[in-house]
């Protein structure tokens, strides 16, 4: 077929003019409208996240009372950790000991709560997401066990104060009224008042651990536990070698958000008493203990913002640390070998290019 030298001049310059089209449609960047979308989240963000910190921060190492507002160094710090503190004589070792008292309570309540929460939530996660039991239902029972984090804390800290604590119209106090049995002051144990405070925690968080656990179960490829039940293993060497370490990853960002939540723990301590603005002594967190030193002042002394600000810190300063204790004890050695082995060749790669151009080549 005889194509004319017009013809194929046409066509030249159409497949100029698509590809002149589509250099030009690349060229057009749409990454600020993205920056746009994005943008109030990081202005919300920086007020209310960042700004707070780095005013914590510069809060820490000024004055308490009459000494309010001038830079005191690391004074704040001192009093805290080590029961030193210019100008507050006994108070500065009461400081301390109610700190470190604190800290110890916030400890045993986190992991008196997790370890129920995270065996429960795994086992629970297990079961739902066994084809071979079929279980009915599992969808409401999701729903049901989800229910508790999405209720406020002062309603479920209202809630259970309304069934068991020291008032004697408590449902489990008029039960033994009724019974010929005298009521029991349970907030004035030790161990009721942290048992009850760890079930409330633990009632609270399981159903949305549960759902990141079966999440991470869903996400493991199906042909592994085929491959399994192939070769015989039973239910429990299911578990152990194939679905645990491929769950590890979950586990490790469970743990990691559990910890920030448990060493920040505020609400369900603070609101679980009978008297009126009266914490348990077994029930002062970090948390209690910081909004005790900040709020507006009590019959003891001015509110010292400092030593709130120094605790919080603290508290932030550890949370941090520990993060990165449970990051490194879960790392996988491998994985990170071939990581630096992966890096250590691109750095080898780019200083022989460089030394190539700087020689000429």
């Amino acid at each position: 077929m005889f194509i004319s030298y017009y013809s194929i001049e046409f066509l030249k310059g159409c497949v100029q003019m698509a590809s002149t089209a589509q250099r030009r449609i690349k060229s057009i960047s749409y990454a600020k409208y993205g920056y746009m979308f994005i943008a109030p989240f990081f202005l919300v963000y920086c007020f209310f996240q960042i700004w707070p910190l780095i005013n914590t921060f510069l809060l820490s190492f000024q004055g308490n009372g009459s000494n309010a507002g001038n830079f005191v160094g690391f004074d704040n710090y001192s009093t805290i950790l080590f029961g030193v503190g210019e100008g507050m004589g006994r108070r500065a070792t009461a400081m301390q000991d109610l700190f470190f008292t604190s800290f110890k309570n916030t400890i045993i309540l986190w992991v008196g709560n997790f370890i129920p929460q995270i065996l429960l939530s795994l086992l629970l996660a297990v079961w739902f997401t066994d084809s071979k039991l079929h279980i009915p239902g599992v969808g409401f029972f999701k729903v049901v066990m989800y229910l508790p984090n999405i209720i406020t804390a002062v309603s479920v800290a209202a809630l259970f104060m309304r069934f068991i604590s020291n008032s004697q119209v408590s449902a489990i106090n008029s039960l033994l009224l009724l019974n010929g049995h005298e009521s029991y002051m349970f907030e004035s144990s030790a161990a009721w008042s942290r048992g009850i405070v760890m079930f409330i925690q633990t009632w609270m968080w399981f159903g949305n651990t549960m759902i990141m656990m079966m999440s991470g179960i869903m996400g493991i490829n199906p042909s592994l536990f085929e491959a399994a039940a192939i070769d015989g293993a039973s239910s429990g060497q299911v578990l152990r070698k194939v679905t645990l370490p491929l769950l590890r990853p979950m586990v490790v960002y469970t743990l990691i958000t559990s910890m920030i939540g448990g060493l920040q723990m505020f609400d369900i301590p603070y609101l679980y008493h009978s008297a009126p603005s009266k914490i348990n002594a077994e029930l002062r967190t970090v948390a209690v203990f910081i909004y005790e030193q900040f709020r507006a002042g009590t019959k003891v002394h001015d509110p010292d913002y400092g030593i709130a600000g120094a605790a919080s810190m603290i508290l932030f300063i550890v949370t941090a640390i520990l993060g990165l204790i449970v990051f490194r004890l879960n790392r996988d050695d491998d994985e990170h070998r071939k990581k630096m082995e992966r890096k250590a060749l691109v750095k080898a790669y780019k200083a022989e290019q460089k030394s190539a151009k700087n020689g000429g080549l």
